[in-house]
């Protein structure tokens, strides 16, 4: 259906100085919309027949002038709405007018988004967006395209080329739940319009599946916190250490182990931010680690993986990359020797932390049954809303 835009002389409305307003007309499907160009003129001055001010009007040539200026704008959005082969309505077309989009590429925007993570130090979330935006640069062979070129076959495009290429279907979805958090923010910050929205139809959720077992029973759990590391070098007892203290300590991951001082022990508790989600956790602290914060005394760091040479934001980050993969090597070595299961990795402390309270009765108000990043927020909402002594007497059925 074609588009009417012109200029009328509104004489259904009279302003205070007895002038009518002049005002943009679009006309759609038997559907009107009207917009002030802020002008007004006399009703004698008008020329109803030819729809412009008559010779004489004041300011003639001013209201021309502005008149095809925003005339032109208009039918100028909608032959861009033809080129790109997508409807329109007479709200969106005024909408898009007042409200311009900002024209910011994909790539751009990725990289402003990565940026400021890194300003937040938020490094390895960073990292993570980084491999899906290099991910989308192979696939696309640039990201020089703005977000509402990013329809539902384009995404069903890119979810074939990721088959294609061998990867497994939990990491496909992460590719695609990193791709929507980056063009829900893009949507808050007005750079694309709702309407160009493809994840409506497009769903991420289908691209789950069920992850493998990684928790382990209490009995294997003894067995690798008694692990006789007698006569053993290298990183085999931090290892242990960093598994066990994991594992009675709340399910904390290896990179806030890796940042831990002895600052974050306050009383009875440990109190320290989740690198990654920024998140206060309150944890009490169980016997166990008291004799492993008891252990280490000569850096201000709880375990010897950082310490005062690490400067920089960047050397940390490779200090703790290059530890965790020493550690998690030892434990898949112990885990084997053991005859544990699974492969034994200190994230495998984390899910147990959760699995074992779960199957010793352990309400699941107090701990979820899993510590994947889908529940992750809810169990330390809920750890974090209950007193230090229900906790305590969770912790209980730990060891």
């Amino acid at each position: 259906m074609s588009i009417t835009i012109d200029v009328i002389c509104y004489t259904s409305k009279v302003l205070k100085n007895n002038e009518y307003p002049l005002m943009l007309r679009l006309t759609k499907d038997r559907q009107r919309k009207y917009k002030s160009i802020g002008v007004s003129t006399k009703f004698e001055d008008w020329d109803f027949n030819k729809n412009q001010p008559k010779p004489n009007t004041p300011n003639r040539d001013l209201i021309l002038e502005l008149s095809a200026k925003l005339i032109g704008q208009y039918r100028k959005l909608v032959l861009e709405f033809k080129a790109e082969d997508k409807d329109y309505t007479l709200s969106t077309l005024l909408e898009r007018v007042n409200k311009p989009i900002k024209n910011i590429p994909v790539g751009d925007y990725f990289l402003k988004y990565i940026s400021s993570l890194k300003v937040q130090k938020r490094s390895g979330y960073a990292a993570s967006i980084l491999q899906v935006y290099n991910s989308l640069i192979k696939y696309n062979k640039h990201l020089n395209i703005y977000f509402s070129d990013i329809d539902v076959a384009w995404l069903r495009n890119y979810e074939s080329w990721l088959r294609e290429g061998g990867l497994k279907e939990n990491t496909i979805g992460i590719r695609f739940r990193t791709l929507r958090a980056i063009y829900n923010s893009a949507l808050e910050e007005g750079i694309v319009k709702a309407e160009y929205y493809p994840f409506k139809a497009y769903k991420v959720s289908k691209l789950h599946q069920k992850t493998a077992k990684r928790a382990l029973k209490k009995e294997d759990i003894y067995k690798i916190i008694y692990y006789d590391t007698a006569n053993r070098e290298g990183y085999t007892l931090l290892a242990i250490e960093l598994f066990t203290y994991s594992y009675v300590m709340g399910g904390i991951n290896f990179v806030d182990m890796a940042y831990l001082t002895k600052d974050n022990i306050i009383g009875n508790q440990l109190i320290y931010s989740r690198r990654k989600t920024k998140k206060l956790i309150k944890m009490p602290i169980h016997q166990v680690a008291i004799e492993l914060h008891q252990k280490y005394n000569e850096s201000k760091y709880i375990f010897p993986i950082l310490s005062d040479y690490h400067i920089t934001e960047q050397q940390r980050i490779n200090r703790v990359h290059k530890v965790i993969t020493k550690v998690n090597r030892e434990l898949k070595a112990i885990g084997e020797e053991l005859n544990i299961p699974i492969s034994l990795t200190t994230y495998v402390a984390r899910h147990s932390f959760a699995t074992v309270l779960k199957r010793s009765g352990v309400s699941t108000s107090i701990i979820s049954e899993s510590l994947g990043h889908s529940n992750e927020k809810v169990t330390q909402t809920y750890l974090d809303s209950f007193e230090n002594s229900q906790i305590n007497e969770a912790m209980k059925n730990l060891l």
